[in-house]
């Protein structure tokens, strides 16, 4: 079975996480549309899938990286939730200055890496949530054992 068979399996149980999840994402530094850019980035793994006890849903975060311009772009336009409060949120560099200095690779970038942080651990707490779901619905050991026939 393929990767994406065992994706297949978890389409419902996803949406229904999606909704419950929404709390949480907003709690977090990103808004839904924010968040919904990330999860684009983000792919969902079964470690350990042959161990019953052992075995569990994560979060393949390698991607999120190549979408934070985007999310700096929203918050930048006034879509991200860290700069809807108006005060001072974000990286810290801003105006033309930090602009140009952004531009020029010469800003700081530990607001890049508090958000990647940020993005990550939500993320994982998404696949924590999703796990829990497919396990209260019975479906956790079909999961494990087809993901465990695509290794």
């Amino acid at each position: 079975m393929s990767e994406r068979d065992w994706n297949d399996l978890i389409v419902g149980e996803r949406m229904q996480v999606d909704q419950e999840f929404n709390e949480k994402v907003r709690a977090s530094n990103f808004n839904r549309q924010q968040w919904g850019l990330i999860m684009t980035a983000v792919e969902f793994e079964v470690e350990n899938p042959g161990d019953p006890e052992g075995a569990r849903l994560v979060a393949d975060t390698s991607k999120v990286e190549s979408v934070l311009p985007e999310l700096e772009r929203m918050e930048n336009r006034g879509g991200g939730a860290v700069s809807a409060g108006g005060g001072g949120g974000g990286s810290g560099s801003g105006g033309l200055l930090g602009g140009l200095r952004d531009a020029l690779g010469l800003g700081g970038d530990s607001g890049n890496r508090e958000q990647l942080a940020a993005a990550e651990e939500l993320a994982q707490m998404y696949a924590h949530d999703l796990q829990q779901k497919l396990q209260s619905r019975g479906k956790w050991e079909r999961v494990r054992d087809a993901a465990g026939t695509t290794d």
